[in-house]
């Protein structure tokens, strides 16, 4: 197989009526720059806007799934991000989301937006080495990409508080005790346990599935809606702290980060 662009980039494949998206960055531990999340979002579109697709598998190269945003790409004076174009699917499922089933298959290091990944989709298998955590407060900022509710709908008020408040790593096993993951398989099995899955569920008709999915997603829109549309004042109240701007400088020096709640 031939490296990667060291700049990363996301890789697909259909087997039958599989999509399998690639997250493949694998010498910055698969962090996510501007181009790459462009890319998740166009390849979960297709997937969308695809009839002969029935079921979508998201996946990363290499030990780790993401380490999170190339932090400076995306915020602050030097960033690039320009968000999702309207109309494309939104990887975090915030504005369009995917009507058709997405199983995310974690391993290694599965920070910050990797969690808001697995969650805007539907059912996440771990491999045994992987280690979870939503650091956002450790750099100034917080969750903007679904932690603050999805969390919470998936594992409960304690425990999604216990593991936002803290900003702590938790392994597998935990994930797994919490909800927060479907099924712990061994390192190296984990991508071909997601592709059974996905096969299995591509054996039953799509149609079905697919308005299991939608009605599934009527119980929890109003709650999710009212949560999405947080999100403005929430990075309005982070974004241009002192804090902030110390938790970028903290992540490019690499050190600990010094708040004083201004």
């Amino acid at each position: 197989m031939a490296d990667a662009p060291a700049a990363g980039q996301i890789r697909t494949r259909t087997d039958g009526r599989i999509l399998h998206i690639t997250i493949d960055n694998v010498a910055k531990r698969n962090a996510f720059i501007p181009e790459m999340m462009d890319q998740l979002s166009q390849a979960l579109t297709r997937y969308d806007d695809d009839e002969s697709l029935w079921v979508a598998v998201l996946s990363a190269e290499g030990e780790h799934f993401t380490a999170g945003l190339d932090m400076p790409k995306f915020f602050g004076p030097a960033a690039t991000w320009r968000g999702i174009p309207e109309g494309q699917v939104d990887p975090f499922g915030l504005k369009r989301r995917c009507r058709k089933p997405v199983i995310t298959v974690v391993q290694g290091i599965t920070y910050t937006i990797g969690i808001e990944m697995m969650l805007a989709g539907d059912i996440v298998v771990a491999a045994d080495t992987a280690r979870f955590c939503q650091m956002e407060s450790k750099r100034g900022i917080a969750p903007l990409g679904g932690a603050h509710f999805r969390f919470l709908s998936r594992t409960g008020w304690g425990n999604a508080m216990y593991h936002l408040m803290l900003c702590d790593e938790f392994d597998a096993t935990r994930a797994l005790q919490i909800g927060l993951v479907q099924e712990v398989v061994p390192f190296g099995r984990h991508v071909e346990r997601g592709l059974e899955i996905a096969r299995l569920i591509a054996a039953n008709a799509p149609l079905g599935i697919q308005v299991t999915k939608q009605a599934a997603l009527k119980y929890v829109e109003a709650g999710e809606a009212a949560s999405v549309a947080m999100l403005p004042a929430i990075r309005a109240r982070v974004m241009g702290t002192e804090d902030a701007k110390e938790g970028i400088r903290s992540f490019v020096e690499r050190r600990a980060a010094v708040f004083q709640g201004r």
